[in-house]
């Protein structure tokens, strides 16, 4: 079975990446880490994408994180091994260099929940529920979760989540700031293409400078941020997507982007 399926939305470019493990609830066993990988290390350098949507094909999950069945006979060599492997998953989605969105529905939980948090935006159904339950069963979040948690939410509520490993559902989830967008029960894939799509419609070298120069910021000191803004601003400002840009504004028409 092909556990990681890729739907191409032409000719917007946006690209769907669909956690296809439907039997275990998108578990993450080590050939669907290493199916994962795959997709996102091939789709790296593609220059037609614009915008990736992670979805899930199953009814009840996204993704449920850790397969603790394939766990379960498991020596320290084993885990040290998979964990080789599961690192590279996470940062496979992590790098992606354009905008990507984690369409959120059913269960949501440690690595699964960490995939969603890997995406750069976040749309949850009302009735998910999501959870890093990691230290209940005698781990910690491996996925990123410590990290990309609390830059988005804050200390403090990441380490309410963390600790105490309780799971909340889609609106808690928007109020505290875990998603970007909160819809009802079966909107979720929908509503994250259709924000895909839009952003798919703007200058293909601007977004793609605008993320890199917002990740590599992040945690930079403001001037050295500034700095790196305005590396991405140059690599803009000169690029046909520039002259396309302007040309269109006063034109009056839609732009067709060069992407150069």
């Amino acid at each position: 079975m092909v556990t990681v399926k890729v739907r191409r939305m032409e000719p917007s470019g946006v690209v769907e990446i669909v956690l296809n493990r439907v039997d275990a609830l998108n578990a993450i066993s080590t050939e669907h880490a290493r199916a994962i990988t795959s997709v996102g290390r091939g789709l790296a350098d593609d220059e037609t994408m614009r915008a990736a949507v992670l979805t899930s094909a199953s009814d009840r999950a996204f993704c449920v994180g850790a397969d603790l069945k394939e766990r379960r006979d498991f020596t320290d060599d084993d885990l040290r091994r998979q964990r080789l492997v599961t690192r590279e998953t996470y940062r496979s989605i992590l790098d992606l260099p354009v905008p990507t969105v984690a369409a959120v529905h059913g269960y949501a939980l440690g690595g699964g929940l960490e995939l969603a948090l890997c995406c750069d935006l976040i749309v949850v159904e009302e009735d998910a529920v999501l959870g890093l339950p990691e230290v209940s069963v005698g781990l910690v979040p491996g996925g990123g979760g410590t990290q990309l948690l609390a830059r988005r939410i804050g200390w403090g509520r990441a380490a309410d989540l963390t600790f105490t490993a309780r799971r909340i559902d889609g609106e808690e989830a928007y109020r505290l700031g875990v998603a970007d967008r909160l819809v009802m029960a079966g909107e979720a894939r929908e509503t994250a293409l259709q924000l895909a799509r839009q952003i798919a419609g703007n200058s293909p070298v601007g977004v793609r400078n605008a993320k890199r120069a917002m990740r590599l910021g992040m945690d930079a000191p403001l001037a050295s941020g500034l700095d790196i803004e305005d590396a991405a601003w140059r690599a803009t400002a000169f690029s046909a997507d520039r002259k396309e840009g302007i040309a269109a504004f006063n034109e009056k028409r839609e732009p067709n982007w060069p992407g150069v």
